[in-house]
């Protein structure tokens, strides 16, 4: 280019020859000057271009692994903790490279359970295993999932979790899955009863059987489940609520009957925040996803996994000496009826328009 311009201009003196040097010489230097600046502009864009090849080959892919913070509602190690730990475990150990959880703790120990899903919701917690009894204050019409008549898998096709599902997701919210299921409440005294009356009867309990107790006569105060045993022995209270399966043994010292039959579902979830769901990506959702349904279907209540448990534990507690008070009948169809109405109107009463419709989707 220069050179070209250079012959420009000789061709120039010849023609006109009375053009002074120093006229050629501002010329030739306003060249020089050009050309520099093109040979300078050039070096910078391909700096510039290696620059940005070099940053997009070292920065992190989208696909990196991404840790999640989990915690759960029960003391880690404890019988309604550990499925959450199982599945866990497993995500991390077939999540290598694409997701990790890091389980920082179970209440009380990181706070109350209570509170937990709460937490989720905001964002100190990206995960967590914890029963719908324990975050109505989040979601109002959570009791519905334990008071499910039907499986996972036909709430999953009449659209009963999806519908709970929307109603997570306007709190922030994404429902996992149901990882675990320790069958039917049960009732549990210190004291024989000859009928469902629990008139002067105090008795811990969780929301998810508070309306129920009170409906019998029963007066109720809310405790953790750490408490339980320390609330028995010293004769606080005369009675608690707790599924079946994950009866603890230690209890056994302190409780003396269970009374039949059993009501609800002990239903477990995993919970998620929906933003931190929402930046994962598609493996790292579905790695997940997949693991959270394959422990909904092994944790069905009539499945074989749950059946071996309770029977596990209901040979235990014989070994250990508690006895068995079951209302037959018509007694015990009564006995079931007040358990349902009163949790559904409960349900109702806090959310009409959707505690009516999860009603008919759920029972």
């Amino acid at each position: 280019m220069e050179v070209e311009k250079l012959s420009r201009l000789r061709l120039l003196l010849n023609l006109h020859p009375d053009l002074t040097y120093s006229v050629v010489n501002k010329v030739q230097a306003n060249l020089h000057r050009e050309y520099y600046l093109m040979k300078l502009t050039q070096k910078i864009l391909m700096v510039a271009g290696s620059a940005a090849i070099v940053g997009f080959a070292t920065a992190p892919a989208t696909s990196a692994e991404v840790t999640l913070r989990g915690a759960s509602c029960w003391p880690i190690g404890s019988p309604p903790s550990r499925p959450f730990e199982a599945l866990v475990k497993d995500v991390n150990a077939r999540g290598k490279g694409i997701i990790q959880i890091k389980l920082l703790g179970g209440a009380p120990a990181i706070g109350s359970p209570f509170t937990l899903v709460q937490k989720v919701s905001k964002g100190a917690y990206d995960i967590a295993g914890c029963t719908e009894s324990y975050y109505g204050n989040v979601l109002p019409e959570a009791p519905s999932l334990h008071l499910m008549t039907k499986t996972h898998a036909e709430l999953r096709k009449n659209g009963g979790i999806a519908y709970i599902e929307k109603l997570m997701n306007a709190k922030n919210l994404h429902f996992v899955a149901r990882h675990a299921d320790y069958g039917p409440f049960h009732l549990w005294l210190s004291k024989k009863i000859d009928k469902p009356d629990l008139t002067g009867f105090n008795l811990r309990v969780a929301p998810v059987y508070t309306a129920f107790f009170k409906a019998l006569g029963g007066s109720v105060q809310v405790a953790s489940m750490p408490k339980i045993y320390t609330l028995m022995e010293n004769k606080t209270v005369q009675g608690f609520g707790w599924p079946g399966g994950a009866f603890v043994p230690p209890w056994m010292k302190v409780t003396k009957y269970q009374v039949k039959p059993g009501f609800y579902t002990s239903a477990i979830q995993t919970v998620a925040n929906l933003k931190k769901w929402k930046s994962l990506n598609k493996a790292q959702q579905d790695l997940i996803s997949k693991i959270g349904l394959e422990y909904e279907i092994a944790w069905e209540p009539k499945g074989p996994k749950v059946q071996g448990i309770m029977k596990k534990s209901a040979a235990m507690r014989a070994k250990g000496g508690m006895k068995v008070i079951e209302f037959k009948g018509a007694v015990g169809e009564k006995y079931l009826k007040t358990a349902y109405d009163e949790a559904w109107k409960e349900v109702i009463d806090r959310s009409p328009v959707h505690g009516k419709a999860l009603k008919k989707l759920f029972q």
